[in-house]
This record gives C-alpha cells, sequence and structure tokens, in this order.
C-alpha cells in the first residue's frame, strides 16, 4: 500500500497565504496544507463551474479552523474535526489553519489548473 509524510511530500505551493505539500497515492492526491494568513478562497476558483471547488475532499483540520462554504450552508470544523466536502465548496480559513486532505488526482489537476491562473492573476502565486 503506497504511503506518505508530510516532510516526504514535495513543497509545491509557498505563498504568504497558503504553503502546500502533495503526493500522489495511486490515483488519490494527499494534501499538506498550512494557512499563515486568514483566507478566503472565493478568489481562486473563478473558471470552473458556480466557481467553486469541484473536487471532493475527504479530510482532517490538524490545527485552527476550516469552513466551507456552499450556495445552501457553510460547515465549519476545528482541530481533531474530519470532513468529507462534497464538489461546490469555498474553503476559507483562519490563520494558524492546518489541514491534511485527501481527493482524486485527476480532479485536483483540473482544479489546480484554474486556481495557479487565477492566482498568478492576482498576484497571489510565488
Amino acid at each position: 500500500m503506497p504511503c506518505t509524510r508530510k516532510e516526504e511530500a514535495p513543497l509545491l505551493v509557498d505563498s504568504p497565504v497558503v504553503r502546500g505539500r502533495y503526493a500522489e497515492l495511486d490515483d488519490c492526491t494527499v494534501s499538506f496544507e498550512t494557512f499563515p494568513e486568514d483566507a478566503d478562497g472565493t478568489p481562486a476558483f473563478p473558471g470552473l463551474p458556480d466557481d467553486r471547488c469541484q473536487g471532493p475532499h475527504w479530510g482532517m483540520v490538524i490545527s485552527g479552523l476550516l469552513q466551507l462554504r456552499y450556495r445552501d450552508r457553510t460547515e465549519c470544523y476545528a482541530a481533531g474535526d474530519v470532513y468529507h466536502a462534497p464538489p461546490g465548496h469555498l474553503p476559507v480559513v483562519a490563520a494558524g489553519t492546518g489541514t491534511i486532505d485527501f481527493g482524486p488526482s485527476d480532479e485536483l489537476r483540473e482544479t489546480t489548473a484554474v486556481v495557479a491562473a487565477d492566482m498568478s492573476r492576482a498576484g497571489g502565486a510565488r
């Protein structure tokens, strides 16, 4: 069975808003993300259907607070909470939040391409 550890996963995103380490395990990607600042993901998703993340995620909040905003509700998670995020969400995090998240690699690649372009246009990618 494939496995990884946070310190083994390559650092692929290193910005003032998010530090992300990602590793593919078969057809699933595990994401280790930390957020040094408060962050609202809304500006990162234009261009995706409904301007929201379309990939499903399963994860755990390691520290801090995570909100997932849907058209009809907001779900809030704190350190120790395990979550499932179906497609159609926007993440909002408090400074100091850390998550471990799993999702299908194909959907993540499609979403990441749009997010990277949006952040580049906004001057947020580093």
